[in-house]
């Protein structure tokens, strides 16, 4: 049993039952689970003798908890943050106040201690009650409260700090998760976009990369940036990103050619903002036009404006010297991130699946067709990070969809609507 990662809200009862099944695993010699046992427990343990504690304290182990008691701790304070009982958590932090000042979550992560984890969840009440009983996360805590959107926490956290200057590269947070309400009070609060040694910087690959999608939030975000002096570069990619319909009339002006353009990934993810290949998206970008980017960063009004001016909605990528490449953008309607749709919204991150296929049926109403064919390279993920490529010949969109291992960001309403349409597999 490899070391393993509380979820943000762990379920005791599902801990208890997995306790179990490793306990009757143990004792029938599941060979993986003797692994465990003689990995995690302290002392040598015959299978057939185990007993549930035995598993327990292996299980817990596994999660980097040091014991069960600890395990079970620390899931009911995070429930009792979730379920904002104050009389919960004093009682619980009062047991141990040690759990003050560790991660809520057992192993170190992005969530904190007890108060910035309360942060994420905007209760303000508990951050009371545990700073006065001791915990010193303040600052922590504030940046997950702005990142998460909630506002109004972080202003009383702010408070609770002496309301100093945010530090430099605060606005980071609140970029991934495209919280314009975060960045904006970052601005009044007298952050400047300024790195460790007060040179100008902004994190617009962080903007650029998120996994989130929320076009108005991210074109806000990118405008503050631009407001408050950071430059930014004056391409047809760029006035996509901000949302700019006006910036991209005036490219199509100078460049007539612009709808059938098709842009380097460099162009796209700018390395000059610090932007990086592991950027990847599920359907490739490189040598995309602007109407591939727009299904890919769920910019459904740009699209419409490609569209009507006359863009074709069976435009190709650029094909590379192996034959890869040449796909439409109704293969990015079935395999993108906006199918996904993790937005942070109410200081929370919410990912659902999106029932109303409309870029396909955006394209497929101007004509796209539902049987394109292209090659694709589909991306390898491994614990988060791109590791390797598989390779599929000769695709429809359909049978992209299908073979497209990652299944969170295909969408299955846009299938439908293909086949309805006429597409084959």
């Amino acid at each position: 049993m490899p070391a393993r990662r509380l979820p943000v809200r762990p379920d005791l009862d599902q801990l208890k039952h997995q306790a179990k099944d490793l306990l009757r695993a143990i004792r029938r010699g599941d060979p993986d689970a003797i692994a465990d046992l003689e990995r995690h427990h302290p002392r040598k343990i015959a299978p057939a003798s185990a007993k549930l504690a035995d598993a327990q304290l292996v299980l817990a182990r596994s999660y980097e908890a040091p014991s069960w008691p600890r395990l079970v701790l620390a899931c009911r304070l995070v429930d009792a943050i979730w379920r904002d009982d104050l009389d919960a958590v004093r009682d619980l932090v009062s047991r141990d106040p040690r759990v003050l000042h560790e991660p809520a979550l057992i192993r170190e992560s992005n969530w904190g201690p007890p108060m910035s984890y309360a942060a994420n969840l905007g209760r303000d009440r508990i951050i009371e009650l545990l700073h006065g009983l001791g915990a010193t996360d303040l600052q922590h805590a504030i940046g997950r409260a702005i990142l998460q959107s909630r506002i109004g926490t972080a202003r009383k956290l702010h408070a609770m700090l002496g309301r100093p200057r945010p530090p430099a590269g605060a606005f980071g947070g609140p970029a991934y998760t495209l919280s314009a309400s975060g960045t904006a009070l970052l601005f009044e609060l007298g952050a400047e976009l300024v790195d460790e040694h007060g040179n100008p910087d902004a994190p617009v690959d962080v903007v650029l990369q998120s996994d989130s999608r929320n076009p108005e939030a991210k074109h806000q975000i990118l405008e503050m940036y631009a407001a408050h002096g950071f430059p930014l570069p004056d391409t047809p990619m760029m006035a996509l990103h901000r949302g700019r319909l006006d910036l991209l009339e005036a490219h199509l002006a100078r460049d007539p050619s612009l709808l059938e353009r098709t842009f380097a990934y460099e162009e796209i993810f700018p390395p000059a903002l610090r932007c990086h290949e592991e950027a990847l998206p599920r359907t490739t970008l490189h040598g995309a036009t602007l109407l591939h980017a727009c299904v890919e960063f769920d910019e459904l009004d740009i699209a419409r404006w490609l569209l009507e001016r006359g863009m074709d909605p069976d435009a190709g990528a650029a094909v590379d010297a192996e034959g890869f490449g040449g796909h439409t953008a109704l293969f990015g309607a079935v395999v993108s991130y906006p199918n996904f749709w993790m937005n942070y919204t109410g200081g929370w991150a919410h990912s659902r699946k999106p029932q109303d296929p409309r870029f396909a049926r955006l394209l497929l109403d101007h004509g796209a067709d539902p049987n394109a064919r292209a090659s694709l390279r589909e991306p390898v993920m491994v614990d988060g990070e791109r590791r390797t490529f598989r390779e599929h010949r000769d695709l429809t969109p359909l049978s992209w969809g299908d073979v497209f291992e990652y299944r969170l960001v295909v969408s299955e309403p846009a299938m439908r609507l293909i086949a309805e349409r006429g597409g084959q597999r």
